[in-house]
């Protein structure tokens, strides 16, 4: 009779800095929790302390590490006589099983939980101290988040973009397994087991990298071929809303969870009902604190459907306490790759889960935000009116005339710009149109080639 495989079970643990208020601590725990829930792991406990900073050799002082011991079942001392843990990062680059439990435990005891997480970013030497003090795997918050991404990627170049990110954060934390390393013998003679291993990430890489701009160089064409669209990108804090408000904006059935990173892929979709000329709709990966430079960096072509957007929707969960800080991480990440000068507004979303009085004082704090719900649909219609007045603005009215040998181009027409009349003359049909003026005099020339 085959065995439900049974739910990874994780202690987390936080440190609190003289900087971090109560409030921002708890927040941050609580986000760790649906990160590792996003994993599919239970948490059973948290550790948390007051420290003056995460950079100590075991992170923890000796009374909080003896308390995560007796809750991992290890012996709170680095030194001890136990196994040293076979590092995880070699089995996943190896391709090992995601969650390897070797000894099952006496199905009458309690079970211990495997996994320590960490809601800070860990050198490799913390790591390997933890997990001797704790006999559990240690994964710190950057570990769990390119999990959570290697998950989630669906489109090739994703998956390329990902691959990269995990290699470069699984790289430097390689040690030898404790059956040791020997060195090889014949090519690479001299190499250990670890700085083969190495090579071989370098390796993948660097052919990562080449693949990867092959992809690229498709994707800005097709953008390219966008560039006199009218486009419009959500942005924002992961599980702000914007899954939601794309579906209810554009009428298509993308993927709306109740869990962080959902989103991983670009989703391009036009605004319904549709307009003339059509303004498309982009849902972006989601930001998080402390998202791995290397994942922001990967993600080069996601996010520069928001650098090349026209009006960027900074969606933001209303209902949660700490979102003026949730919206600050959002601009950080796009001010790093330029996408800061972009037109912007704010969009306060999860009203529904507001208070008269937080609704009051949110107007008051963001006059000229759009407080919305995107499961209510006057607030949706209202969006969709606020962000056709925002391209209306930029539109001219301008007169085209298309040839009767041309007559073939009069789809383009449509599609490019609204037809405001029509007429004929003896040259060819006249078009009074409203459109971006880069698109009519694009039309213009267009029409005017031989």
């Amino acid at each position: 009779m085959e065995t439900k495989a049974q739910i990874p079970l994780a202690v987390l643990v936080g440190i609190q800095t003289p900087h971090v208020s109560d409030i921002a601590h708890e927040a941050s725990l609580q986000e760790l929790e649906r990160l590792v829930k996003t994993l599919g792991y239970e948490v059973i406990g948290i550790v948390s302390q007051k420290r003056d900073g995460t950079g100590a050799g075991l992170l923890l002082g000796s009374g909080k590490l003896a308390e995560l011991a007796e809750l991992t079942g290890g012996t709170g001392v680095v030194g001890s006589m136990a196994p040293r843990p076979k590092s995880k990062a070699r089995q996943r680059f190896e391709g090992a099983a995601e969650v390897a439990t070797s000894i099952q435990p006496d199905p009458g005891a309690q079970r211990k939980p495997e996994f320590v997480i960490v809601d800070h970013e860990l050198s490799p030497s913390q790591i390997r101290n933890l997990e001797r003090a704790t006999g559990a795997e240690v994964l710190d918050r950057t570990g769990v988040i390119v999990e959570i991404f290697h998950r989630h990627a669906n489109t090739h170049e994703a998956k390329l973009q990902v691959e990269m990110a995990r290699l470069k954060y699984v790289a430097p934390r390689l040690r030898e397994s404790s059956a040791g390393g020997g060195r090889q013998q014949g090519p690479g003679a001299g190499e250990s087991t670890l700085d083969l291993d190495r090579r071989k990430i370098r390796d993948r890489i660097s052919e990562l990298k080449d693949q990867l701009e092959a992809v690229q160089r498709d994707s800005d064409q097709r953008r390219s071929a966008r560039r006199d669209q009218m486009r419009v990108a959500l942005v924002g804090y992961t599980n702000a809303g914007k899954s939601s408000l794309m579906r209810a904006l554009t009428g298509s059935q993308v993927l709306v969870e109740d869990k962080l990173f959902a989103t991983l892929d670009t989703t391009i979709r036009a605004l319904q009902p549709e307009t003339r000329p059509r303004v498309l709709v982009s849902d972006t990966v989601g930001f998080i604190k402390q998202l791995p430079h290397d994942l922001v960096a990967s993600f080069r072509s996601t996010l520069a459907e928001a650098l090349e957007a026209s009006l960027l929707l900074f969606v933001v969960d209303a209902s949660d306490p700490t979102y003026e800080a949730q919206l600050e991480v959002s601009r950080s990440v796009l001010r790093e790759i330029g996408a800061d000068t972009v037109p912007s507004r704010l969009v306060l979303n999860k009203l529904d889960r507001v208070d008269d009085a937080r609704r009051a004082a949110l107007i008051v704090k963001h006059p000229d935000a759009i407080l919305m719900s995107a499961h209510a649909p006057d607030d949706v219609s209202a969006l969709r009116e606020s962000i056709i007045a925002f391209f209306e603005v930029a539109m001219v009215d301008d007169m085209l005339v298309l040839p009767y040998a041309k007559q073939g181009l009069i789809g383009e027409v449509y599609e490019s710009v609204r037809v405001l009349s029509e007429d004929y003359n003896e040259t060819g049909r006249v078009l009074k149109v409203r459109g971006l003026p880069g698109v009519v005099a694009r039309l213009q020339r267009n029409l005017a080639a031989h």
